[in-house]
């Protein structure tokens, strides 16, 4: 009886582990996972938090310096004789020496705000950069899942088409056996029967791989690694996704990189000019020492000025300029080819529709045309070679429907990302 419960218990171990290792993932949850295990967001992420603790860096440059110093020493004998009565005296033989300094720039060109400026801009330009990260992250998630789907549609054709022919190859047997068809009917069902078997063979190993490399890049494990199917059914019209593309040129990722390098360009004229311009600094320390006998408390005020003379800075300022006028004009030719790119993912999408409707028309065309080949073979009206002909003819309509299908999912991802959406 135990022994009876212990090989039952094991049984449904087994299929509860079997299940649980069988796992399939939709389209959503392999995006989210990849959002949250992909290397390239982690990276992206990171550098978005280091371009915070830069900001914060920057910030402190408005605060004063402080800085604390001190020392002690202990001599053998006095560093200073002085004669004074027929005596002499011995001094700095040992003592403490002790300090604090504190600076506050009042004035530095505007090279400290304009400095936390850019800080500020690149956290800014950081969190664009991680946008454009998710969206590049998706978008490959969506291309290796909809491969997936491609060699599963085909797998499942193949698989159909196998059973049409073994279904034919029966009935051509028994037509040889009787003396009806000749052998060469069956030598051409058996070779398009390996050809096919072959296929098979090689689409399963595709899958395989393509499952490999989509489980690596949402960082879960490959082995019973699996997607869920999606039907290819539902082919909606894109004309509810078109919109004004001048209108969202400016929500574009891309778009937005390239203005803030405008602004990053500027930023970064006014810190090269701040370097030739004169610097305020206000000062003050105290200091301790006890090397004379008594301790002496000393306070000290300071103005620093500095004005920075440079035979360099007009060439420099120069520069600076130009390239901020290369950033402006490639914020101009960018936002040109982002409205170009816009249109041709339009022009894309509609076509990627287009051929997807023209090969799902093709799939009832050739599925009526196989149908009456398989009636005129049996009528003895055409050779088996139209026969096969029109198998061929059948499958590949069901394969480019597969790849029109998918080809529309990721040119509508396409668009949308290209549109700022």
């Amino acid at each position: 009886m135990r022994k009876s419960v212990f090989i039952c218990f094991s049984v449904l171990l087994f299929l509860h582990t079997s299940i649980l290792a069988q796992q399939s993932y939709s389209l959503e949850e392999c995006k989210q996972m990849a959002l949250a295990q992909n290397s390239q967001m982690r990276i992206a992420a990171n550098k978005t938090i280091i371009a915070k603790q830069e900001k914060m860096e920057a910030a402190t440059n408005f605060l004063p310096s402080l800085t604390l110093s001190g020392a002690a020493m202990r001599a053998d004998d006095g560093l200073v004789r002085m004669p004074m009565g027929g005596q002499t005296i011995k001094l700095l033989d040992e003592g403490l020496l002790g300090g604090a300094m504190a600076s506050l720039p009042v004035y530095a060109g505007g090279q400290i705000y304009n400095g936390h400026k850019l800080a500020t801009l690149g956290l800014e330009v950081s969190g664009l950069q991680l946008r454009q990260t998710t969206n590049e992250v998706t978008l490959t998630v969506e291309q290796y899942y909809w491969n997936i789907l491609i060699l599963k549609e085909k797998l499942l054709t193949l698989q159909q088409v196998k059973n049409l022919l073994d279904k034919i190859n029966s009935d051509v047997k028994v037509a040889v056996d009787a003396g009806i068809r000749n052998r060469n009917d069956l030598l051409q069902v058996e070779l398009r029967l390996n050809e096919t078997q072959s296929a098979i063979v090689n689409i399963e190993n595709n899958i395989k791989v393509c499952k490999m490399l989509l489980a690596q890049y949402i960082g879960v494990d490959w082995d019973g690694f699996n997607v869920q199917t999606t039907g290819t059914t539902d082919l909606t019209s894109p004309e509810c996704l078109y919109v004004n593309h001048d209108d969202h040129l400016y929500s574009t990722v891309e778009y937005q990189l390239l203005s803030k390098a405008v602004d990053a360009s500027k930023l970064e004229m006014r810190l090269n000019k701040g370097q030739y311009l004169p610097t305020i600094a206000l000062g003050g320390c105290y200091l301790y020492n006890d090397f004379m006998g008594p301790s002496q408390n000393s306070f000290i005020g300071m103005v620093n000025v500095t004005i920075p003379i440079s035979w360099k800075a007009p060439y420099s300022v120069r520069k600076y300029k130009y390239r901020h006028k290369n950033a402006v004009a490639e914020l101009d030719n960018g936002s040109q080819k982002l409205v170009i790119r816009m249109q041709k993912a339009q022009v894309d999408l509609e076509n990627a529709y287009q051929q997807a409707i023209i090969a799902r028309n093709s799939i009832v065309q050739s599925e009526e045309n196989l149908r009456l080949n398989e009636e005129y073979y049996k009528a003895g009206t055409s050779g088996m070679s139209d026969l096969l002909e029109a198998q061929q003819l059948f499958q590949q309509s069901k394969d480019r429907y597969a790849e029109a299908y998918f080809k529309y999912e990721i040119c509508k991802t396409e668009y949308l990302q290209s549109t700022g959406r």
